[in-house]
């Protein structure tokens, strides 16, 4: 009897990780091609006010999304502060959109106060904005041109990518 059992929990320990598996599988599967056009967006936040996809049209636009509490993302966020915004911030056609998934203003302000970046972070609590990009994975980056579509995405973040993101800008304007 005990076997059963067994065998019976094993069983659907491993079919439950196969319809993992393939759920995630499926989510990567729906990644945003080269060309295809901004989703339609409106992000709300206390401090910076409302930034939407309409706002953004004509203009080179990065967006990234992060959690405070992912690595990768923190390296890629450091990167954004030293490397690209001061360059970047005033550049006319340029707009950066730094996105909290699944954070909310407060948490971010809360953030910001340790962090000390200068450049405006959204909130997207529900994900709702990152749901029109991606369903997995964290840090994203997209890299839209001035005609509205995507030039480049990346998930995840290593030395060097910055680099190469800031190349990609300047060909871009």
């Amino acid at each position: 009897m005990r076997k059963s059992i067994f065998f019976v929990i094993a069983l659907c320990a491993m079919l439950s990780a196969s319809v993992y598996n393939a759920a995630a599988q499926n989510q990567e599967s729906r990644e945003m091609e080269v060309g295809t056009p901004m989703p339609e967006f409106v992000l709300n936040s206390d401090v910076h006010g409302e930034i939407s996809s309409a706002d953004l049209k004509g203009e080179v636009v990065l967006m990234t999304f992060f959690a405070t509490w992912c690595g990768p993302c923190q390296k890629e966020l450091a990167a954004v502060q030293e490397k690209l915004w001061p360059v970047y911030k005033n550049k006319k056609g340029f707009r950066l959109v730094v996105v909290g998934r699944e954070h909310t203003d407060e948490q971010l302000k809360d953030y910001n106060e340790i962090k000390k970046f200068s450049f405006p972070m959204y909130p997207d609590p529900k994900r709702e904005v990152y749901s029109k990009f991606a369903d997995i994975t964290i840090p994203r980056a997209y890299l839209f041109g001035k005609d509205g579509k995507l030039i480049h995405a990346s998930k995840g973040f290593e030395e060097g990518d910055m680099e190469k993101v800031i190349k990609m800008i300047e060909e871009a304007l």
